[in-house]
């Protein structure tokens, strides 16, 4: 008998840019090794617990690598007591002390601030009664604009339990058995170095043994893992500024023409990626996730190129594309065929098409929803796609694609039950295959797109990067440095080990994450973070190339003001 159970391939991208000063300095911003604990660290455990449950992994090489160093830096405090290249850790490792100096220890409560409250502090009375001595309440939280640098009569110990309780809160719910952990959890405060130590100890055993837990699951066969370019840039704006004319043809431009020599950089980031993925896991890539679900045909041809079998995108560059393939409205509004995947006659790379609906039910609404109500209400959605299918249903697949740390933040225990009921049902249901990217490519027939209407996962288009006058003067920043470095580059060809850094400080400068926060729409402390650090990777590569920068160098070039509770690395006003 025919297998007509309709295929599911469920994606989660786990992504977090390039956050120290340059290629080697400080972290200015902790959310590679916070996310590691709570939420790479859950996501594989619920995987080891239902290993017949299939999904696809995709990672950022920059974000392994950062991993990676994470979990060096760490042990070598460990074993020696060196330091960390991150204030919060060197602080909670009693490195660095707490600092005598008003605003800093004012700067120092604001970081123990930034987190969703609702999961992460008010369920906790214990962390929310220190943040109430100074003024943060169950509705509103310090900001810079409310500091009074009165903190000067709190002692070191309400400085090291506030930051205790930070990093205890962010712990993964698989975390939250280990007896030192509990122990701590319960006894609230007063926390000892010790104790301290210990924490240190359970977040360097996590980062170390991270990427091999997902290496295993590889090799077992019951993960597909795939990646996103080095630097994680949106590759259809480096080859062409063109890339943006399809989807959003009034919006305006950069002031330079294009980006100079972006082929070029786009098969950097491809080669490199594939070169570091390889080095952490032990083989290639099948597929590839392009950075912000990124596609055009160029960078479709460019993915045939290194002999990669598939990609995907959203199914707002499907409409698009289909639209400009001339496929008639009605069956594009039916969405009868999402489902299938799909090729463009100059390549022979796969391209799968996001489900937006079933997606973003996980990524923003199941999150106030009961555990069991949720997964209920996803599973009638898959019945509901496979019914409409009907006989071809087994010839079909559903992708739910989403991020796989920034969700859980909104659930409660970081989404346990719901990701366990979700595995459990999905392993279970009887009209469901579980399945990966590489095995549709394999067994489904494809259909043809004439066309692709180069967007991304967001809207279908690349409005969230450019075309406004914030995110403009963004890559006019960049195509400035650019240039110079092409010169510097050109100048000097001998000195390899240099050549080899300027490269890299570049590929930093080229990361899609940058452009997504400017913008007056997104939240003022988020985006003076990582304004500022865009500005500081620039300034690092003139530097590098020793060219005086420019002098509009120094002036921010968007200030934000959106909404708060988009803040951090949460990207749940869109995605």
């Amino acid at each position: 008998m025919a297998d007509n159970r309709v295929n599911v391939v469920l994606c989660w991208h786990m992504h977090q840019p390039y956050y120290r000063h340059g290629l080697a300095g400080e972290y200015r911003l902790p959310w590679v090794y916070l996310h590691a604990i709570k939420d790479y660290s859950d996501m594989a455990a619920h995987l080891e617990r239902y290993p017949a449950m299939r999904t696809v992994v995709n990672f950022t090489p920059v974000l392994l690598e950062q991993i990676d160093d994470y979990s060096c830096q760490i042990g070598r405090f460990l074993n020696a007591g060196t330091s960390i290249q991150d204030r919060l850790l060197n602080i909670l490792a009693g490195v660095q002390p707490i600092p005598d100096n008003p605003a800093e220890r004012a700067q120092l409560i604001l970081d123990c601030q930034r987190c969703h409250a609702p999961r992460m502090i008010h369920p906790y009375p214990a962390f929310r009664r220190l943040l109430r001595m100074v003024g943060a309440t169950e509705d509103v939280s310090l900001s810079v604009d409310s500091l009074t640098y009165s903190y000067n009569y709190l002692n070191d110990q309400y400085f090291l339990d506030l930051l205790t309780w930070y990093h205890l809160v962010w712990l993964g719910f698989s975390l939250r058995e280990e007896p030192t952990v509990q122990a701590m959890f319960e006894q609230g405060g007063n926390f000892t170095a010790l104790q301290r130590r210990q924490l240190l100890i359970v977040i360097h055993d996590v980062l170390q043994n991270l990427i091999p837990r997902y290496r295993a699951l590889a090799e077992r066969g019951q993960i597909e893992l795939s990646m996103t370019p080095y630097g994680h840039p949106i590759i259809p704006l480096l080859n062409s500024f063109d890339s943006m004319t399809c989807a959003t043809p009034d919006a305006p431009r950069p002031q330079a023409a294009q980006y100079p020599g972006g082929v070029e950089r786009s098969r950097w980031h491809l080669e490199q990626g594939l070169t570091a993925f390889e080095h952490y896991f032990g083989r290639r890539p099948q597929g590839v996730w392009l950075a912000e679900g990124a596609v055009s045909e160029d960078a479709m041809e460019l993915l045939a190129e290194y002999g990669i079998l598939w990609t995907a995108s959203g199914e707002g560059v499907w409409r698009n594309s289909c639209r400009l393939s001339g496929i008639a409205e009605d069956i594009i509004n039916s969405k009868h065929d999402l489902f299938s995947p799909y090729r463009h006659p100059a390549s022979e790379v796969r391209i799968f098409f996001r489900d937006d609906g079933l997606s973003d039910l996980i990524g923003f609404r199941y999150s106030d929803w009961h555990a069991d109500d949720a997964v209920g209400d996803l599973i009638q959605h898959i019945r509901n796609v496979a019914r409409f299918l009907g006989e071809k249903a087994g010839e079909n697949v559903i992708s739910i694609i989403l991020d796989g740390e920034n969700a859980w933040e909104y659930y409660p225990d970081n989404g346990h039950y719901f990701l366990d009921g979700l595995y459990a049902a999905l392993s279970e249901t009887s009209f469901v295959k579980m399945i990966t990217f590489a095995e549709a490519t394999t067994k489904l027939a494809e259909k043809s797109l004439q066309h692709i209407c180069a967007g991304s996962w967001v809207y279908g288009s690349f409005s969230t990067w450019i075309g406004s006058p914030d995110k403009n003067r963004g890559w006019d920043y960049l195509v400035a440095a650019k240039t110079a470095a092409d010169q510097a580059l050109q100048a000097n060809n001998a000195d390899t080990e240099w050549r080899a850094r300027v490269i890299r400080q570049l590929a930093i400068c080229e990361a899609s994450d940058w452009f997504w926060w400017f913008g007056d729409y997104n939240p003022t402390g988020s985006v003076r973070d990582f304004e500022r650090l865009f500005r500081e990777q620039l300034y690092e590569l003139y530097a590098l190339i020793k060219v005086t920068p420019p002098a509009n160098l120094a002036i921010p070039l968007s200030l934000g003001g959106g909404n708060a509770a988009n803040a951090g690395t949460m990207r749940r006003n869109v995605e």
